[in-house]
């Protein structure tokens, strides 16, 4: 992500800011502009949903708030403190599309379009999911307890709402960038598998037996290797990780020069992040060394590496694929 400076001071003002903590000015976010404003009109979510996005008339929700579909009920106290919280992703999200100009089509514009249900699981059960372009995410995915539990229950190295929902997204995007029957889908069957297989019995084959013993050498995650679905939304995922994580380092200058000792030909540890989206091969370039300096950072601390992931060849060229479709549709 991108920094943003309060528009009275030039100080500097978070994505969520409602007010610049220097000099008090009131602040919003204009989803037109793509950058933090002097508050104007507010959405209609600004209280429940702690929505600091403008909205295009008084009483009218944002651009965000308007692809929410189905919220908890006024008087669910726990389910709005949740549904705030993956609001507050979902604007994440839709920021980084937004940069990256992929098209976006509203589930209020017709049958296919993009929306979400936000759904407590308190009272029935929630399957967080993607159907016909409505998203679905279970609000206790927003209690960190309750996202530990179940990462470390199904053994996953990294489990955050922005992940569920760039996962999720990613199955919608599979349906807007790939027309069936096209050469794009033959080629994404050539690369991710045939997404024609049965997808209860990959299923109930992954839980039973696990990811193959050589996962790691062809998906970017054990859950990839379940059905080439799963294999497309956890790669487009991954390629949002990566484009957003090297706006934000370049934003705050960071680079890494790389150690004194143990660079070789093939593996530079420099990393110099564009501040512009470049191609893939630039992007990695930059990345690979940048996630080995940030690991090394977190292991001095005596915590979990932030980034978990192994990008073999296989995984870089499947990176590769879905950055080269999203350019091709990307909207200026």
């Amino acid at each position: 992500m991108r920094v943003f400076a309060c528009p009275q001071c030039r100080q500097l003002v978070d994505f969520e800011a409602t007010r610049c903590l220097n000099c008090s000015t009131a602040v919003a976010y204009d989803p037109r502009e793509r950058t933090v404003v002097r508050a104007g009109v507010p959405c209609a979510n600004a209280g429940i949903a702690a929505c600091n996005w403008l909205a295009p008339a008084p009483g009218a929700l944002c651009a965000s708030c308007r692809l929410t579909r189905t919220r908890p009920a006024d008087g669910d106290l726990a389910g709005l403190a949740a549904f705030a919280l993956v609001e507050a992703a979902k604007r994440r999200l839709l920021f980084g599309l937004a940069e990256l100009e992929l098209p976006l089509r509203s589930w209020t514009d017709g049958p296919g379009g993009l929306g979400f249900d936000f759904l407590s699981s308190a009272g029935e059960p929630v399957t967080t999911g993607h159907a016909d372009g409505i998203v679905t995410i279970d609000l206790a995915e927003a209690d960190p307890v309750h996202r530990e539990r179940m990462r470390v229950q199904l053994g996953e190295p990294y489990r955050t709402l922005e992940g569920h929902l760039r996962h999720e997204v990613g199955h919608w995007y599979q349906s807007v960038l790939i027309a069936d029957g096209s050469p794009e889908q033959e080629a994404c069957r050539r690369i991710f598998g045939d997404e024609r297989a049965d997808y209860q019995a990959a299923m109930d084959r992954h839980y039973a037996a696990g990811p193959p013993p050589d996962w790691r050498d062809r998906f970017v995650s054990a859950y990839a290797s379940m059905h080439p679905w799963e294999d497309w939304a956890e790669t487009f995922a991954h390629w949002l990780h990566v484009n957003d994580a090297l706006q934000t380092a370049a934003a705050w200058g960071v680079r890494v020069d790389g150690p004194a000792e143990g660079i070789g030909e093939r593996a530079p540890l420099h990393s110099d992040p564009p501040d512009a989206h470049g191609d893939i091969t630039e992007l990695l370039d930059a990345w690979i060394p940048l996630t080995l300096a940030l690991n090394a950072v977190n292991r001095s601390m005596g915590v979990e590496d932030l980034y978990p992931f192994v990008l073999a060849p296989p995984v870089q060229r499947k990176l590769t694929f879905v950055d080269q479709l999203a350019r091709a549709a990307a909207v200026a």
